[in-house]
């Protein structure tokens, strides 16, 4: 309500002075008015038109002089008298009518500051009261900076800026509120949908995927292993609101438990190897990398991993990290690692091997020496075999 302007308070100060000083004021104006035509300030207001005795605006020098003869002591009524007499004298020597001309200029110039100093002076009468005005205005400014901390008015109407913004944020809060509510609402219903949408999907799905991985484990030498995928619900996030877990029973006979916890390296390596077979078999473009998934295995159940991985080799890329020579030997080409820890920094290197090369990678892998005769023909067999 107060509305301050930037720089009202210095102006305001500097008014307060002025309206302080009022009577001095006053008493340098008449002073100057009393100066000008010999007549206190009571008696200027007399002269709306002229000077004092009756000299209009514009008159000649010479009406001016007979003006002067009854006039005050003033300095308008002196540079009046002066101006008379040269303006008379003025025929016998021409050099005086210029210094005529000027004194008449000076005339004018004194009746219009004397007229202004009047005006002034009858201002100052109508600034009466202004003071008090003034000094409440200038009081209520600085207590609203000093309550608000405001360094001057700027501050002060930035601080209101943000107050009204404020301000209205909290008028439309309750309806901010309510639109806020309703679009939570919906977003709930909608999370809510998806939810049962996707966890109809998986309880659908998830005996399908526990029968196709049973029967992967029957060709990976585990048959009659048991595996269940068992759904629970959780917290929702953006996986859904399903908590996965694979059950296996190794053995029949024996309850399914979580394969996290029961299942040993070579019943896990079998199980992650049946579930990426199902999950990639309808994929001939997927490239799967498979690294040490035989650890754990061996003998006869190494062979029958090492055909499984065939058989999916069959319709897409598929890369094998092995140290078993039964499964090495099934792949189509072979590449051989060699960490070269001398260099640095320490670096790998990757080479295929010839057909003679496999054959002392898998001497190598078996334990045995290259040298050894009965590791290199059964190295030959497993090729041959394969």
């Amino acid at each position: 309500q107060l509305a301050p302007r930037a720089g009202e308070r210095e102006e305001l100060a500097a008014r307060r002075e002025r309206l302080r000083r009022l009577d001095a004021l006053r008493m340098a104006a008449a002073a100057a008015i009393e100066a000008l035509t010999g007549e206190d300030h009571g008696a200027s207001g007399g002269l709306p038109g002229g000077l004092p005795g009756g000299l209009p605006r514009g008159a000649h020098a010479g009406g001016a002089h007979d003006a002067a003869r009854g006039a005050g002591p003033g300095a308008a009524q002196q540079i009046a008298g002066g101006a008379a007499q040269l303006e008379g004298v003025a025929v016998l020597d021409p050099r005086l009518a210029p210094l005529a001309e000027r004194l008449g200029c000076l005339l004018i110039e004194a009746r219009d500051l004397s007229a202004e100093l009047c005006a002034y002076l009858d201002g100052l009468d109508g600034e009466e009261g202004s003071l008090e005005q003034v000094e409440e205005r200038l009081g209520a400014i600085e207590r609203l900076l000093r309550r608000h901390g405001a360094a001057d008015e700027g501050a002060l109407l930035e601080h209101a800026e943000r107050a009204r913004a404020r301000r209205d944020e909290l008028i439309g809060a309750e309806r901010d509120s309510r639109e806020i509510s309703a679009q939570l609402s919906q977003a709930r219903e909608s999370l809510e949908r998806h939810v049962r949408q996707l966890r109809g999907a998986r309880r659908e799905a998830a005996p399908a995927l526990a029968r196709a991985v049973r029967e992967e484990l029957a060709e990976l030498a585990m048959a009659g292993a048991g595996f269940e995928v068992e759904l629970s619900e959780r917290a929702p996030s953006g996986a859904g609101a399903d908590a996965a877990e694979f059950a296996i029973a190794p053995n029949p006979g024996v309850a399914p438990g979580p394969l996290r916890e029961i299942g040993s390296g070579g019943e896990l390596s079998r199980v992650m190897l049946a579930l990426l077979g199902v999950a990639n078999q309808d994929s001939s473009l997927a490239t799967l990398v498979f690294d040490e998934i035989d650890a754990g295995i061996g003998g006869r159940t190494a062979r029958v991993v090492g055909e499984r991985l065939r058989r999916i080799a069959a319709g897409r890329q598929v890369l094998c990290i092995t140290h078993l020579p039964q499964v090495a030997s099934l792949a189509e080409r072979h590449f051989t690692v060699v960490k070269d820890s001398a260099a640095l920094p320490a670096r790998a290197d990757v080479r295929q091997l010839g057909r003679a090369e496999v054959v002392g990678e898998l001497v190598r892998m078996m334990g045995a020496s290259a040298g050894d005769a009965a590791a290199r023909r059964h190295a030959r067999e497993l090729l041959r075999a394969a």
